[in-house]
């Protein structure tokens, strides 16, 4: 549709509202109480027979997303988001109103009040015995119902593309459904949801990037939070044993099908637990949102793959799998020999061997990991929060979980020594000085906490809208999100 036709459709919408008002019509009124939902009805009376019809008297509301006009008589569909049914309109039960049907357009929301009655062609329908509008539609809908197909418009207009497109509804249905049933493991856990700020004076808790932001009042600069994991280990250390949070993380990173810069997390702490016990957690919170969600089997298809979703998964160290998809032996060649293997691979020179090895692995191995699988032991000096490995020099307790190629968990056997900590940050903060901009910094006050004393703890954070993207098939994070940030047109 081009412009000049879609400025003639607006206008002439904008007559009809005028017409409305004119004979003293509210085109928005306050309320309207709506008895039945769609889905309801379909339900309750799908055993009627052909030509027969109820003497139950419906009431119900919803946006019109079809309308056939002959005369006096007319149909037309509505939806409620719970399902659609046909309406049919006539001149000698409306009396005046059918006025207001004449003046109606797709898009309108329109309440309605009649008969059940499933026709010839065993659609149920709606006799209209009263209809009233609720909000009329000033624009037309996309392409004329039949779905909306522009990719950027999608994200940047969801609220049309939830209009056109049934399926996308059906996507965040589903994620809310994802979201309650992992709040139920929690719980079934025994862990205690909490909330920490998203405003902090130093982001810690993961290798990122921070939007800076100003206070006035205290003129000071203030961070958002790119992880929550440094105040929720002060609540172990404050005493609760099980804690976790659900919500957003902002990191000022680039944006891919994978990345986008705000995003939600499942960030949890075990006090007594090692990484084994949160591998098994973990394990379990998946098992539970299929079982719970999808009956027990799912089955992901992505690039042209698909893999059922077996337990237990796969476990195999960083080291190994660098070793088994890159034949290289990461452990016996030195740091220097490393770094140049990366930067010839057209990568940033990283800043230390541990982050080489990430990156060899990032390159190598990452995009091959296709069924779940946890990828442990990580090098040290790319995991400045956790505790050495108790068998392996120079290797930590961690753990990553892969699925289709794609990060989903990051955990860890927490360090809960405060002087290693220290040391551990002030090597974070010589990397910093090296060039890389997303090292850790230095807490004083979280060292300070740790002095206290934190029983041992395994933390996880899991990154729910790539939980969503594979439960759901979706192939974009920005299909999962109901807002993703979007370049200004």
């Amino acid at each position: 549709m081009n412009d000049n036709n879609e400025n003639q459709l607006i206008k002439v919408r904008h007559d009809k509202l005028n017409e409305l008002l004119a004979q003293g019509i509210n085109p928005f009124p306050y309320k309207y109480e709506k008895k039945d939902n769609i889905e309801d009805i379909q339900e309750k009376f799908s055993s009627l027979e052909t030509e027969e019809e109820s003497d139950y008297i419906a009431q119900t509301a919803g946006r019109l997303i079809s309308k056939r006009r002959h005369g006096k008589a007319g149909f037309g569909n509505i939806s409620d988001g719970t399902s659609n049914i046909q309406i049919y309109f006539k001149l000698d039960f409306l009396n005046e109103k059918y006025d207001i049907f004449k003046k109606m357009d797709i898009g309108d929301f329109i309440g309605i009040i009649g008969k059940i009655f499933k026709t010839r062609t065993g659609e149920l329908t709606i006799v209209a015995q009263d209809i009233e509008l609720l909000s009329k539609s000033l624009r037309p809908l996309p392409e004329k119902f039949h779905g909306l197909k522009d990719v950027e418009l999608r994200y940047r207009k969801r609220y049309l593309d939830l209009i056109t497109n049934s399926e996308v509804k059906d996507v965040f249905i589903k994620r809310s459904q994802i979201i309650k049933s992992i709040r139920s493991y929690m719980e079934k856990m025994k862990f205690l949801e909490v909330e920490t700020p998203i405003l902090q004076t130093i982001p810690g808790g993961a290798d990122a990037k921070p939007f800076t932001t100003h206070h006035n009042a205290l003129d000071i600069d203030l961070y958002l939070r790119i992880a929550p994991e440094l105040f929720l280990k002060r609540l172990i250390i404050g005493g609760f044993e099980r804690v976790f949070e659900l919500n957003r993380n902002f990191r000022n990173e680039g944006m891919d099908k994978n990345h986008n810069p705000e995003f939600t997390m499942l960030e949890s702490y075990a006090a007594y637990w090692d990484y084994n016990d949160v591998m098994d957690f973990t394990e379990g919170m998946i098992k539970h949102v299929i079982d719970n969600i999808f009956n027990g089997s799912l089955t992901v298809n992505r690039d042209g793959k698909e893999f059922t979703f077996k337990f237990p998964f796969k476990r195999i160290s960083m080291i190994d799998a660098i070793k088994e998809k890159a034949n290289i032996d990461v452990m016996t060649q030195s740091e220097e020999e490393l770094i140049k293997t990366v930067v010839a691979l057209g990568k940033v020179r990283p800043v230390s061997k541990g982050k080489a090895i990430e990156k060899l692995f990032e390159h190598y191995v990452e995009p091959k990991l296709f069924e779940p699988t946890f990828v442990i032991d990580f090098p040290k000096e790319s995991s400045p929060l956790t505790k050495d490995h108790r068998e392996k020099k120079d290797i930590v307790e961690r753990f990553e979980l892969y699925i289709a190629g794609m990060e989903l968990a990051n955990a860890y056997s927490e360090l809960n020594n405060p002087i290693e900590q220290k040391e551990r940050f002030k090597l974070q903060e010589s990397y910093r000085e090296q060039g890389d901009d997303e090292a850790q910094r230095l807490d004083e006050d979280f060292i300070e906490a740790l002095e206290y004393g934190m029983p041992p703890t395994g933390g996880l954070g899991i990154g729910i809208d790539r939980l969503v993207m594979i439960l759901t098939n979706a192939q974009s994070i920005r299909d999962v999100i109901l807002f993703p940030t979007m370049k200004e047109d």
